[in-house]
Parts: structure tokens; sequence; C-alpha cells
């Protein structure tokens, strides 16, 4: 279909897949559209739906089309909430010579800014006295109560304020009442407002003024539907189309699956999809599409007022004292003044019951521009063409088997670039607010029946499954199965999106026909090396477990049996000495076993991983470089360089020990050094003893001398001693 003369109402649209390049309408011929409800305008048109495209993200395009005649208006109605949407999105086409001249819409002006610009306000609802109070110094004429019989008493004079005033009303109480001020012909009157019967505004336009925001107020009650009015200028009758995306309910599939022991298993899939407008449709041209294009709301409806700076003319305005900032604060300040700137795992396919999964289809980078891909929708629906890869009838009928090849499916499905559509191929008839169901998928794919193990779901018990291949040649958008074994009711599972010729596992029900009992069988711990750079010890250590899965087929039919086996690549293990796994995803490794009828089995899951432990050898005492010296798995050439490192260790420690044994002396003298000299004070002179303690402390002196000076030997020793070890356990390399 070819593009003629296209109005925008925004530059560019892409949403839900449908983009077209803006062309330029061209000039206006020189008899142009007259003004709405003038000339020879066509009123109210009628432009039927006529394609549907509904999309997975929450919106639908949807395209009219019809034939108008001369000047024409085509009257539409939408909810307020799609307005938004229509703005952001709609296109029209004059197809025959023609032109769009306008587009006029139901404008939303703020309610309260509406109401703010009448002579009376009324937009915080408000009172009597409040209204009256906005109308101070106009002229009203008020009804007063008469006496019994009487006519009401009127009161004309102009308003001159109100005021709230306290009356008595019984001993020591009082009660405020409103009171209305008039300026009459006789004077000042005051008039209660509880009183008043009637007040009629004298002044015709203040009255108009009234009685037209009050008209506003009521049509803001009515915000279900706004009208927009599409014209259309040119000579005889041509064909026109407006196509726009609003927001619509995304389509659901859901899957029948039967199983039968003589045949390949058998899918049958439905879309289900729902007309929310306000009118039927009537044979319309459908697609669904599968696939998650960004779409987002904007507000273009409401009317944006930004806020302006008031400006008084300078020789009127007063001068104002001045600030003054620092100058990093100022460049600061003037910088701120500126513009702103503008599930499935490698396998495929969770177990049930685990842990809601990621979408399997997370979305790809689109390497093509939203154009281009709208362009391709939009010739696909119109055109109908696309790859028709389906079975219309398998023209079978299956003994004992529910028989779902009667019902043919009524869709084509076709790559549609990243995305993946199903073209109905027949005219949909939907009536307004109503559901259906459409068949898009009915085929037999290749499965075979499997048991599902996985202690986390179903301790004792695996899950009955089917592990199936997408062979119907289209994309399977996630939904809920039922599963049918011939013609009963098996149970129900769920799929997630699945990809032609993509593998995945369903299970929708517990076998109770076998048990499985997993047990923690016997680990072992085992150094595996020893290696030393630099003076550290690396040592690894291989930790194994083992798992042992017990099975019991209590039933009479063989099984092959899918172990769900935790996979914990990303903490260091591995399997060894176990069957490959069939399949691996990021949380799981799928383990297959095939368990005949009323045999009993086991099945092992080996795994293993290595840690590695370092020591450096100076912070250690004797016994653990030993203990590395009498590892099986230190080399002859690291042992005999501990060996020698001990020897040259236990030179250290000789120093060591004789250096403790001076100081020792050296601190045993001291004290009894002490000891005399507290002796000496309290000895007379004249005693023999007296001589006898003053000599062995000249004797202590020298001794201390000696000791003072090979104590200080020795700590030169000690150090060289220790850097001589250090050095030779820092050179130990193996």
């Amino acid at each position: 279909m070819r593009w003629r003369k296209l109005l925008w109402l925004a530059p560019v649209v892409a949403c839900g897949g449908v983009a077209v390049a803006m062309i330029q309408p061209p000039p206006a011929p020189k008899s142009a559209l007259p003004i709405e409800g003038k000339g020879d305008v066509k009123p109210a048109t009628k432009l039927p739906i006529t394609q549907v495209v509904l999309f997975n993200s929450g919106v639908g395009f949807f395209s009219r089309s019809g034939e108008v005649e001369g000047n024409a208006r085509v009257d539409l109605t939408f909810p307020e909430t799609d307005i938004n949407d229509l703005l952001k999105s709609m296109t029209l086409q004059d197809l025959d010579k023609g032109r769009i001249d306008s587009v006029t819409y139901d404008a939303r002006e703020p309610v309260a800014r509406t109401l703010a610009s009448f002579a009376v306000n009324l937009a915080a609802n408000p009172t009597m006295a409040q209204i009256l109070g906005q109308a101070r110094g106009e002229r009203v004429e008020v009804s007063l109560p008469a006496a019994a019989g009487a006519q009401p008493v009127t009161v004309a004079g102009t308003i001159v304020s109100l005021e709230t005033q306290k009356i008595p009303a019984g001993k020591e109480t009082f009660v405020e009442v409103e009171v209305l001020n008039l300026l009459t012909a006789e004077g000042l009157r005051a008039l209660k407002l509880g009183e008043v019967l009637r007040i009629k505004f004298t002044n015709p336009a203040l009255e108009a003024e009234l009685k037209r925001a009050l008209d506003v107020l009521a049509l803001s009650h009515d915000t279900q539907k706004k009208s927009v009015s599409l014209n259309f200028a040119g000579e005889g009758k041509r064909r026109v189309k407006v196509s726009y995306v609003v927001e619509a309910p995304i389509w659901k599939t859901s899957y029948r699956l039967v199983l039968d022991k003589d045949t390949a298993p058998f899918l049958q899939g439905w879309a289900m999809v729902e007309n929310p407008t306000d009118e039927d449709w009537g044979s319309v041209k459908m697609a669904l599409v599968s696939g998650r294009p960004i779409s987002f709301k904007m507000d273009l409806y409401n009317p944006l007022y930004v806020p302006r700076p008031t400006v008084e003319p300078e020789l009127f305005a007063s001068l104002r004292p001045p600030t003054y900032t620092g100058g990093i604060g100022q460049e600061k300040a003037a910088v701120a003044m500126g513009g702103g700137g503008f599930g499935g795992g490698i396998g495929g396919g969770m177990a049930p019951g685990s842990a809601a999964p990621a979408p399997a289809m997370a979305g790809r980078a689109m390497k093509r521009g939203a154009a281009n891909e709208a362009d391709g929708l939009a010739k696909d629906a119109a055109d109908g063409k696309a790859d028709k890869s389906y079975v219309q009838n398998l023209g079978r009928q299956l003994s004992e088997r529910m028989d779902l090849s009667a019902v043919s499916s009524s869709a084509s499905a076709s790559q549609l670039g990243d995305f993946f559509q199903y073209l109905i191929e027949a005219p949909v008839s939907l009536a307004r607010q109503k559901s259906a169901m459409l068949p898009i998928v009915n085929k037999a794919i290749e499965g075979t029946r499997v048991s599902i193990y996985n202690q986390a779901v179903q301790p004792k018990h695996p899950l009955l499954g089917l592990k199936f291949k997408n062979t119907t040649g289209g994309h399977l958008s996630q939904g809920p199965v039922t599963v049918y074994e011939g013609s009963t009711y098996a149970g129900d599972a769920r799929v997630l999106d699945i990809q032609p010729n993509e593998e995945r596992l369903i299970a929708y029900a517990i076998d109770l026909g076998t048990e499985v009992v997993p047990q923690v069988g016997q680990g072992s711990s085992a150094i595996v090396s020893v290696k030393v750079n630099k003076g550290i010890v690396t040592t690894v250590r291989k930790f194994r477990e083992v798992r042992d899965y017990k099975i019991n087929n209590r039933s009479t039919t063989d099984r092959v049996l899918l172990i769900e086996h935790p996979n914990r690549t990303n903490q260091g293990y591995k399997v060894v000495e176990t069957a490959k796994p069939t399949e691996e995803t990021a949380e799981l490794f799928r383990f297959t076993t095939p368990v005949a009828a009323g045999k009993t089995t086991e099945f092992k899951v080996i795994e293993e991983r290595s840690l590695a432990e370092t020591i450096q050898l100076s912070n250690q005492p004797d016994d653990r470089i030993l203990y590395f010296i009498g590892l099986n798995e230190a080399s002859p050439t690291l042992k005999a360089k501990l060996k020698e490192a001990l020897a040259v260790k236990a030179k250290w420690d000789a120093v060591r020990g004789t250096l403790q044994q001076v100081s020792a002396a050296l601190q045993a003298i001291t004290v009894d050094q002490d000891r005399i000299r507290k002796n000496l004070k309290e000895t007379p002179k004249e005693a023999p003893v007296f001589d006898t303690w003053l000599k062995k402390l000249s004797e202590q002196e020298k001794e201390i001398d000696t000791l003072t000076a090979k104590q200080k030997q020795l700590i030169a020793d000690e150090v060289a001693s220790r850097r001589s070890y250090e050095e030779f356990l820092a050179a130990i390399s193996d």
C-alpha cells in the first residue's frame, strides 16, 4: 500500500511496531476547506475499524478505512484515557488526491483555571456567603420572610460586606451567624443570611457569568468520552484511512496437549482477544504480535502553562538593594541559571514449583529501526502475505483420544523482525465488550514422556512430564497448558515463551508410581598438592561429595527419570565419575536414567571441589614444618629444603637460648643487688658482715659488666641468625 498524503499529530510515531516517516502535506488549494459547521462540509462520515493488531505490551494498533465525498468530516469518540495515546500516534491518509485539512478535539482546560476566569469563582465549592463576598459592590434583590399570610419582603441594595456576628441563644450562650450588609435607599441594613429566602443579581452580565460557570461544572462531570473530528478536503469520492495506537488488553494464549501411547503429542493453542471498545468489530483483519515493543504514556492532552516572571517597567520600578556573592558561588549560580541538558536458562525452562523465573524472552536489542519493523507489519497485515505453515486438518481420528484435529488453525505464523506474529486469516467479527478465542496452533509436536525429580519440589515422588520440542514452526507465547491422557484430563502445566525448535520441559502431575530417596554418600577430603613460593606454602585440599539417588519404580510401565541436581559450578564444584548431564541450566543439572517397571536402581552424582590454603613458614613453629615434611604430597626436594631450614633455625634457637640465660642471670644479679643495698642501709659499718656485703656488691658489679657485654653480642647474633633463617625460608620455592 502506498502512503500518499499524511498528517502527523506528532513528529514521529513509533509505538507497538508501527512507524511511518513524516511526509509534508501538499500546499492547500485556492479553495480551502471551510471552517467546521460552515460551507459544504459533510459531517459525521463513518469510518469503521477494518484492522486490529494486538501486542503483548498493553497496546493495540487500530486502523479505520472507508470512503468520503468532497469536503467531509469524520467524528470519532474516544475515552479520555486514550486521548494522549491518540495524539501521540494518530496518522491520517487521503489516498485519492485529497488532503488532510485539520484535526480538532475537545480541549481539556483545567476546570479550576476555567472557573477562576469567571466573575464568580466556583472552583473551591464556595458557600453563599463566599459567593456574595466575591460580588461586593454589585446590586442584588433579597427576599425576606414576612408575617404570616403576607408576601415576602424584597429588599434591593448594594453589597457592602459580609461579617460574622455572635448573638445570644440562651443564658450565657452565643451562636455565630453570617450577616449581609447592604446599602439600601434607606441606608445600611444588616440581613441575617439564615433568614434570606432568595438573592438575585440585578446585573445581567454577572448573572450570565454565574450560569456559565455552572455550565462548566456540569460539563466537567462528563469525562468518559471526548470527541475527535477529522476534516478531509478534496473532490469526489475518495478512500481515506486513519490509524492509531491506544491502550488495549494484552492477548493471551492457552494450550491443550493430548498425549497418546501410539501417536506423537498433539498441541492445540488458542489466542484470547478482547474488544474493549464501544463499537462492534465487523470482519476486521486481525494480527497478534508476540513481542514487547517499548510503549509509554505522555501527557499531551492537558494544557501546560509555564510560570513567567513579572517584569516592571524600568522607569517606574523602585531600586532594590543589591546582593552579592563570592566568585565561586557566583560562577555556580550562573551555571545553574543556564539551560538544562536534555527462563529458560541454558537448556530452557525451570522446574515447576521453583522460584518465579525471569521471562524466557528477555528481549533482544532492535537491530532495525522501529519504522522498518512497522512497515513490515503494516504490509503483511494489509496484504495478508505470510508463511502459511500451519495444519488445518490432520485428517485422523484417534481411538480413545480427544480429537483436536477437527479444529483447524485460523492463523498463519511468521517472523516479524525481532517479533513474531500470528495473522488471523479469516476476518474477525466481535461485538463490543466481548472476548473471543481464536485457534492459532493445531499441530503434532516431538516429545518424550519423562518423570522429573527435584528434591526441592517434591522430596518423595517425581512429577510426570513431557520433554518436547517446538516443531510447530512458530513462536509459542507463555500460557497455561491443559494436558489430556487420551480423552481424560491429566493435569495442568505452564510454559514460558518458546522459540521455534527450542526444547522445553513441562510437568503436569505427581508420579505416584515412582519413589526417589536421596541420600548423602560417604565423602572424603585429601591434600592433593603442596607448593612453596618464597617461603609461603600453598596446600590444595580436594573435597568430594556424593549424592545417591535410590529409585524405586513400582508402576507397570518403564520410566525415564530426569533428576534435577543443583548446579554449584559457581561454588567451585565439578561433576566427576558421573554420566554427563543431558541438560544444564544456570541453577540445575539434569541427569537422565532409565528405570524398568518394578525395578529398583540408584544413580550417584559425585562432585569435587578444591580449596587452597596458604601459610607463611616464618611464623610457624617447628612441628608445623615437620607436618609439611611428613606429607606424602610434598616433593623430596621440598622436604630436603625444609629439613635444612630446620637446621638453620636450630642455630637461631641456640643463640636465642643463650641470650635468654644471660638475660636471666642479669635479672637475678639485679634483684640480689637490691637486697644487699637494703641490708647495707640497715647494718652498722662496724659490723663484720658490712664489709662482706660490700665486697660482694663490688664483685657483682664486675659480673654485670661482663654479662652486659655478652648480652649485647648475643642480641646482635640473634638478629643475624633470625635474618639468615628468614632469608633462607624466603628463598625456598618448589
